[in-house]
């Protein structure tokens, strides 16, 4: 399933009434709401038809966070549903997550986009190819390994998967208190990637996802205003049931996945070359399947 109809059933199912999107480009994505939504983009040049009210901000995400007036649109509510998108480089990808959460509820939904490279040289920090996640997926590593209160979901959709983090504690800072210790610790550098994101190991299946209730189960519970004391422990065990049952099944894939692709020496021009040699490998590995 592509990324976008993704999006699309999870706005449907999930009824947000307020909606935060980091990464605006063209709006195909912000196109999908159909709430009370809040834009953010450097350099935005919609091309698509909005269905909302929509405040949108041609600034930086940290800019943005920086003034008094975030979020202001949404009057004191959290951000029921958010989709990070902007740049693909794990510091500011790392401080986006941060400062969404300060802003959601434990019944909101924020995705991150691009956390699964198919081959190594789309998870470079300097851009060497056509389609490019960044290291992005530093992210994934980083919410397993200091945030396991939280619910991460890695869903197998097209081209470069996403990310979706359940539970959310707005006034939780270990995350905050760490950036530095962060970008130190997984390194604001190209290092390798692990075999588990190349083989989105985990990862499931995005319409038995969709299927398996997980969002309507958000969607009750916000609009019955459960309480996070109660509602938390509820949507983990609800997680941890279903996980295991939705996982992607991938002997049942017919065609491989593209194969773990070595780095090669930085040269000036190899931006073309690194990609046409990438697509040669990959074509060449579905043909010798």
């Amino acid at each position: 399933m592509y990324y976008v109809d993704f999006l699309a059933a999870l706005h449907e199912q999930l009824r947000p009434p307020t909606y935060f999107e980091i990464g605006v480009r063209n709006g195909q994505s912000l196109a999908l709401a159909r709430c009370n939504s809040i834009g953010v983009d450097p350099a935005f040049a919609i091309r698509r038809e909005l269905h909302a009210r929509v405040s949108l901000h041609r600034t930086t995400s940290d800019d943005y966070f920086a003034s008094p007036e975030a979020f202001s649109e949404f009057e004191g509510r959290p951000a029921a549903m958010s989709f990070i998108d902007g740049m693909h480089l794990f510091e500011f990808v790392l401080r986006d997550f941060v400062n969404v959460e300060r802003n959601s509820a434990w019944h909101s939904v924020v995705v991150i986009d691009d956390v699964m490279p198919r081959y190594v040289p789309e998870a470079a920090r300097e851009r060497v190819t056509v389609a490019w996640t960044g290291d992005v997926y530093k992210l994934w590593l980083a919410l397993a390994d200091k945030r396991p209160d939280l619910c991460l979901l890695p869903v197998n959709t097209r081209p470069t998967g996403l990310l979706l983090v359940l539970g959310a504690d707005p006034d939780d800072d270990t995350l905050a208190a760490a950036v530095p210790e962060l970008i130190e610790e997984y390194g604001a550098e190209d290092r390798p990637v692990p075999d588990h994101v190349l083989q989105r190991v985990g990862a499931v299946e995005p319409q038995a996802l969709l299927d398996a209730g997980v969002f309507t189960f958000l969607q009750q519970a916000r609009d019955s205003d459960e309480p996070a004391a109660s509602g938390r422990p509820r949507l983990r065990r609800f997680v941890a049931d279903v996980q295991p049952q939705i996982a992607v099944d991938w002997s049942t894939v017919k065609l491989p996945r593209p194969p773990l692709v070595p780095w090669p020496e930085r040269r000036p021009g190899v931006a073309k070359s690194v990609e046409r040699w990438a697509r040669r490998r990959v074509r060449g590995a579905i043909r010798r399947a």
